[in-house]
């Protein structure tokens, strides 16, 4: 049996499936702790054993699958429903509960939710961490243009200032001359205190994140051109043993996996553009500062490159070993 659940915000849609695909069981529940419990009695009920495929287990189905997990249930991701066709079956949320136990079923390989825990303080910290660069950035590109634009005497004294010591002039203007000159120079202060407390907040998460990575796993910021960033994005991509079944899945999932594109007498491989971005991101920030200071890496670029490779190809053959390696580090690490 497969109880396949439909997430939203304040309520979730459940149907039990049977190993034919027969629907034998549909139900309602509150997205609340009162809600998973009846959830949990009603599929108690059921004839069998079930596993459960939840839908959105990273945002409205967290609770939910954290619920089911605490009580010794097995959980699976559960597809977000696919596209229908002009013309075919409508929409309800019992429908797409319906469509997520039969995806379940049809699939050869499933996933498990991230584990929660010490994983999940790691992911909310990298989250927040981002958001305060990401607005760091966008109220630094703010100051340039206002600085564009600013009266003669603030232009000519900014204009050819960059980054942080951009700011620490601004945070040092204050209001003198005419009315335009006194409000811009105002706006400018106003607007590099914040990037300071921007820059304040990001280093404080960064801390955190040192101090979790450091006692989760000490052995992967061992390896060379992996600092506290690129560690908490893979601890946080991998979550925990038994998720992600081998090496290949695992390469897959961080995109330098090449995809299979031949037909006739032609035999190649193409790009991989999919899968976890920010996973793939974190191997090609280890690929380059190894190609920079790590001998053996540099070594193997020779190597390759007097092979004829081009330094693309080479740098994509350096993902696929970075992945298998910090797979096999991951792997060990529950063990340990």
């Amino acid at each position: 049996m497969v109880v396949g659940v439909d997430t939203h915000k304040d309520s979730h849609s459940a149907a039990a499936v049977d190993g034919q695909g027969r629907v034998r069981a549909t139900l309602e529940v509150a997205a609340s702790g009162s809600g998973y419990r009846s959830l949990l009695r009603w599929a108690a009920r059921l004839p069998g054993s079930r596993c459960w495929a939840v839908e959105g287990t990273g945002s409205y189905g967290a609770g939910l699958a954290s619920y089911l997990a605490a009580q010794g249930e097995l959980v699976l991701e559960g597809d977000r429903p696919k596209r229908r066709a002009r013309g075919a079956a409508g929409k309800s949320d019992q429908l797409d509960a319906i469509r997520v136990a039969l995806e379940a079923l049809s699939r050869e390989h499933h996933a498990q939710p991230r584990s929660r825990g010490q994983r999940e303080a790691i992911r909310v910290l990298l989250l927040a961490r981002q958001g305060a660069v990401s607005g760091y950035k966008q109220g630094l590109n703010q100051l340039y243009a206002l600085v564009v634009t600013a009266p003669e005497p603030l232009r000519e004294r900014l204009i050819r200032l960059h980054g942080e010591r951009l700011v620490s002039a601004c945070s040092r203007l204050r209001p003198q001359g005419d009315l335009e000159t006194s409000v811009t120079a105002t706006t400018l202060h106003a607007v590099a205190r914040r990037l300071g407390e921007l820059r304040a907040e990001a280093a404080a998460y960064e801390r955190q994140l040192a101090g979790l990575v450091a006692s989760t796993a000490p052995d992967l910021l061992a390896e060379p051109g992996v600092g506290t960033l690129v560690g908490a994005q893979l601890l946080v991509s991998w979550s925990h043993a038994g998720r992600i079944r081998n090496e290949d899945a695992f390469a897959a999932l961080a995109g330098v996996a090449p995809v299979p594109a031949s037909s006739g007498r032609v035999v190649r491989h193409r790009l991989n553009r999919q899968g976890d971005r920010q996973l793939n991101r974190a191997l090609h920030v280890v690929a380059l500062t190894r190609s920079t200071c790590h001998r053996p890496t540099q070594a193997y670029i020779a190597r390759r490159r007097g092979e004829g490779k081009s330094s693309r190809e080479i740098r994509r053959c350096l993902k696929r070993y970075l992945s298998r390696r910090f797979f096999r580090l991951l792997q060990r690490l529950d063990k340990t």
